[in-house]
């Protein structure tokens, strides 16, 4: 004779850890672009080096990098400016598109551990 079951599920607790899960990774993965993108930023006595940071909106599950200065936009946009070797325009454009790889696996890993 076929008997009723009731199962009550509580996803809440198992969504905020994979929030919690997505945000760290997706720190961890602005700190590398922000880790690959200070190596090849234009020197100018290390000033627009130094105001490098990463930082992400929780609530939103967004990462942004940035660098600071009244000079930080034109120095990544502009191609014909030469710069000292091994530093470059498009600072943050050329590191975020060449770790694509490498974030998504950082960003992974947190997910797969906040299920544990």
């Amino acid at each position: 004779m076929p008997q009723n079951v009731r199962l009550r599920v509580n996803f809440a607790p198992a969504e905020r850890e994979m929030r919690q899960g997505a945000a760290r990774g997706l720190l961890l993965g602005a700190e590398h672009v922000l880790q690959q993108a200070t190596a090849v930023v234009p020197l100018d006595e290390g000033y627009l080096q130094s105001t490098g940071t990463a930082s992400v909106d929780e609530s939103a599950l967004q990462a942004a990098v940035s660098f600071d200065g009244p000079y930080a936009v034109r120095q990544h946009e502009e191609l014909t400016w030469r710069h000292a070797p091994g530093r470059t325009a498009k600072y943050l454009e050329n590191p975020l598109v060449a770790s694509r790889a490498q974030v998504a696996a950082l960003i992974a890993a947190q997910l797969r551990r906040s299920l544990r």
